[in-house]
């Protein structure tokens, strides 16, 4: 038996679902469509040589049963005038949307069916002096077809923009050195989200992957099979700010470079080969990824300084060839943990690549202060 006040309050409820329903008949009201928009990490502004931008990602899951297409999303601000400061539209939309386990054609990406998910991922340039505090996002949808389509908006709760981000010196010395798979809105590192204790984040929402060059922009000499042939290998990796080594990992050994050459299975332990994490406050931790085997030249517990050597670039783990893989993120674990932007206090930027090592141009050099560099850029370090 139901109790009576319960009994009351379901009968209201299915009062206003058929009232809903009925008004919605009639062409004059709907209910909201049944999403869940949610930002899991805030932006924080990240600064680059083309400007300011926020990089986040907007989890939109379809709570009802029946499919919706994702047909645009804006960001809006939080003022009652509710100003559109940025749209996704069409084959920009399209480009950003991504869809967990979907293997299906790229154009029905944006169709979330009943019970799933689809994530955009957001790269939003703004201007420097006039970063939003807070924003939301707005949503459009569609569902049916013909005479029975509705088009339906949804705003979601207000996120708040995170100003800061750590400042810190070059990872490595010289170069040329190219920033593969480095900052950008397509990148495998920006879209690398990944469930970890049962939560997806994406620890390498910045990451690069440092990749040294010659004058010809190729990345080794002689037998490409052999690790000694790159420019990169053997290389001083160093720390990035004073700070306090929180964890290590040596005695993986380096693979022969190739796509698909591991010298070990790749698990979670593996993947980011030998490696070393640095607090370097504020809660930042600096990731130094596929470390020559040997080369570590700190432990767990020791203080280090800005500059010192920790380790030298190899080639291990889930490593093509000899490159530096670092990224700042919010938490120790190198893959289960929130990816930050920081800040390089000074590099020279030098030129550019279309992709890894092709299409490359050379520019005269330019000082660049207080910026990440952005996907394939070529930069010097001091």
């Amino acid at each position: 038996m139901i109790a009576p006040r319960y009994a009351a309050a379901r009968l209201a409820l299915a009062g206003l679902v058929a009232s809903a329903s009925a008004v919605t008949a009639r062409g004059q009201a709907q209910l909201p469509p049944p999403l869940e928009l949610r930002v899991p990490k805030a932006p924080t502004v990240a600064h680059g040589v083309d400007g300011a931008f926020l990089a986040y990602e907007l989890h939109v899951t379809n709570f009802g049963a029946q499919p919706l297409t994702l047909r645009a999303v804006e960001v809006v601000s939080t003022d009652p005038a509710h100003r559109v400061l940025y749209s996704a539209t069409d084959s920009t939309l399209l480009q950003g949307i991504a869809r967990p386990g979907f293997t299906g054609a790229a154009a029905e990406r944006s169709k979330i069916g009943g019970g799933m998910r689809g994530v955009v991922y957001m790269w939003i340039p703004v201007d420097t002096n006039r970063v939003p505090a807070s924003f939301r996002n707005r949503v459009r949808v569609e569902q049916g077809a013909g005479d029975s389509l509705r088009v339906q908006e949804l705003e979601g709760p207000v996120v708040t923009t995170v100003r800061g981000g750590p400042v810190i010196g070059p990872p490595l010395r010289g170069g040329p050195w190219l920033a593969a798979n480095g900052p950008n809105a397509r990148s495998g590192h920006r879209r690398a989200l990944i469930p970890t204790g049962g939560v997806p984040t994406i620890a390498q929402r910045f990451a690069i992957d440092w990749v040294k060059l010659n004058d010809s922009s190729t990345t080794f000499s002689g037998d490409r099979l052999k690790n000694e042939s790159y420019y990169a290998e053997g290389n001083d990796a160093l720390a990035v700010a004073d700070g306090r080594v929180v964890e290590v990992k040596d005695s993986i050994p380096e693979n022969v470079p190739g796509v698909n050459s591991r010298a070990v299975p790749i698990t979670l332990e593996t993947v980011g080969g030998n490696h070393v994490v640095i607090d370097i406050g504020g809660g930042y931790y600096a990731f130094y990824a596929h470390l020559k085997p040997g080369s570590l030249r700190v432990k767990v517990g020791d203080r280090v300084r800005r500059g010192q050597v920790v380790g030298l670039v190899g080639n291990t783990g889930n490593s093509t060839e000899p490159h530096l893989h670092f990224h700042v993120a919010d938490a120790i674990s190198p893959l289960g943990s929130e990816g930050v932007p920081y800040r390089l206090d000074r590099f020279e930027l030098v030129g550019r690549c279309t992709s890894f090592g092709a299409g490359c141009t050379r520019d005269g050099p330019g000082t660049r202060r207080n910026e990440i560099p952005l996907g394939n850029a070529v930069v010097r370090f001091p």
